[in-house]
This record gives structure tokens, sequence and C-alpha cells, in this order.
């Protein structure tokens, strides 16, 4: 009874048919977005007494769902911090301004830096959160990909299943069959030498200080890390008070957590403003001279095909603002620097 109390105010039973969008999800998956407000450990527990019933009978949470079934959902507590939880307007109307693209399958978004594309631990809410609060009459809204937090760029959203997982597969087919094409642009330390090149290694997960998770290459052959697979392009070059800087297209092949920032940091090429894998000297130095306060890392064109509807997506965003001061301010030195 204390641990009801606890929990806060009290759901109804409810039964809910599936359909044609939910069709193929895992049960427990089915539940997490049926039940935004609880936590995750509720959800299992409640699947583990055989409180969630398919069809009247007890599931498993792998268990898949087929249309028509009827899913009951027994009551459940919502705590007081969840329910009373709001996005802030001042975020809504950002979101709603940075909208690019919005049909009936999928939503295209120039998320901003300092924005998580979801909450979690330490991060009251982010960029589906609150597009679900902006748009509380859509049905379906889910994330097809992610982006770092102070990673500026598109972002994809997707406003039914099957584009969700015809999504998720192109991300798993390369460009030249008829995958994604994401392409990010990037200022880092030093000269690339050359032209375009393919780096293909692998990345593994290591903890690091403060439990803070990092990437680092591995080019061993254990099995303990993840292909990963990048082109990188030279855009331009630039001098910026004795030392060189290039800025890099990259076109992601396979999309590892921290690829772009890792891949480059291994080539002695680190990314600006990044905390993790950075030049901590260069990264004080630009942001005491140049405002640089973030990773200079941005998703600025994705393009792909998506069957079910026979469209071409195509999109290409400049450089965040932020970022665009950035490079007018080593160009006005160097102009300087030459009079």
């Amino acid at each position: 009874m204390e641990q009801a109390k606890n929990l806060g105010k009290k759901q109804a039973v409810r039964f809910v048919t599936v359909d044609q969008g939910q069709a193929g999800q895992r049960v427990d998956n089915f539940l997490m977005r049926e039940l935004k407000n609880v936590p995750r450990s509720y959800v299992y527990r409640i699947l583990r007494k055989g409180e969630v019933r398919v069809d009247k009978k007890r599931v498993k949470p792998l268990r898949k769902l087929s249309v028509g079934e009827v899913v009951r959902i027994p009551p459940v507590y919502l705590t007081e911090k969840a329910e009373s939880e709001k996005v802030p307007k001042s975020i809504l109307d950002m979101i709603e301004k940075a909208i690019l693209l919005e049909d009936d399958d999928l939503i295209l978004v120039n998320k901003p830096s300092g924005l998580a594309v979801h909450g979690g631990t330490g991060v009251r809410y982010g960029l589906i959160e609150s597009f679900r609060q902006l748009r509380p009459g859509l049905p379906f809204v889910e994330l097809v990909h992610r982006l770092d937090k102070e990673t500026s760029g598109i972002v994809m959203l997707a406003k039914n299943r099957p584009t969700l997982l015809a999504l998720h597969q192109m991300m798993q087919t390369a460009v030249k069959d008829k995958g994604i094409d994401k392409q990010y642009q990037t200022l880092v330390k030093g000269r690339w030498q050359g032209g375009r090149k393919q780096i293909k290694n692998q990345l593994k997960k290591q903890r690091g200080e403060k439990q803070k998770v990092k990437v680092l290459s591995s080019n061993n052959d254990s099995n303990d890390g993840k292909t990963a697979e990048s082109f990188f392009s030279p855009i331009d070059y630039y001098n910026f008070e004795g030392s060189d800087y290039t800025l890099l297209k990259v076109e992601l092949v396979t999309g590892r957590m921290h690829q772009i920032r890792a891949q480059l940091a291994d080539m002695g090429l680190p990314v600006l403003g990044d905390s993790q894998y950075g030049d901590f000297t260069s990264n004080r130095e630009i942001k005491k001279k140049l405002g640089l306060k973030r990773l200079f890392l941005h998703a600025y064109f994705i393009r792909f095909y998506l069957a079910s509807n026979g469209k071409d997506y195509q999109c290409r965003i400049p450089l965040a603002d932020d970022l665009h001061s950035v490079i007018e301010g080593i160009k006005e030195e160097g102009v300087k620097k030459h009079e």
C-alpha cells in the first residue's frame, strides 16, 4: 500500500487493439511507448507478474505483436514528477521553428546544439519528448537515429512504424546500395593530407574517468570492437595564429557512437571543441578568441528514397550560426595577417 502511495496517481486498466503501425513490436517496447511516464523496471515487473495479457494470455517481453491482438495493460501508477514534467514553451517554440520538412511519414528537424535527442540520466527531456508535447495528437512519433547532444543538424523522426523500420533497415545499408546518405561538416586541428579518404577500423567502448563512455580505435582482430567506416574529404584549409585547421566533409557508412570524433582523433586531427577526444589547449584558445563553446560537428545533408511512398528525400542546411561565426573569425584573422 505504501509503495502504491509513493508511486502517485493510478491509471485504470486499458485494452489496446494492435494496429498496423504497432504490429511487429516487441511487447516490452510496446509498453514503453504506451506507458511513457513509468519506470522501465516497473514495466518489466508487471510483465513478470503476468499482469500484461495478449488475447487473455500471459506473454514474455520479447514476444512480437500482430495486427488485431488485444493487449491488456493493467492499472499502473504515475510518479508525481513524471506526471507534472513539462517542456518549457521556449523549447517547444524553438523546435517548431526548426522543422525542415514534414509529411505523412516523417519529420526532419534541425536540432540545435545543447538539446539531447532524448531524456535520460541527468537529462529531463530531449527532442523526442519535446516533440510529443508539441504534437500531442500524433498517434506515433519516434526517433530514427541519434545525434550527440553537442552536435547540431538534421535528425529524422518517423510518424509510423513501417517508416521507422524501413529507415532503420536503410541505415544498415551502404549508400551505394540505396541506403541513407548522411553527411557532416567538422573543423579539425591540423592539415588534412590528400583528397577523399576511406577510414575503416574497429571501435570499442571503454570506461574512462568519471565513468564516461569513450570509444577508442582498435585495429586488432579481436571480437570486442565494431566496424566503423567513414569517408573524409577536405572542404577548406585555414591557418589561425600559426596553427593549421581543416574543414572536412564526412560521409558515414556506419553509425557508431562517437565514430567521427574517435576516428579523427586517432588520426591526430581532433575535432575542435571536443571535450573528450580533443586538443584541450586549442579548445581553450578557440573558445577564448572566437567564441566556440561546443563541438564543431554539424549534420548538414541527408538523402534517401522511401519505397513505401515512392518519394526521394534530400535536405541540405547551412552551418549553424555559431559554427559559421568561427569560420568567419578565422578568415578575418587570415585577411588581417596578409594586410
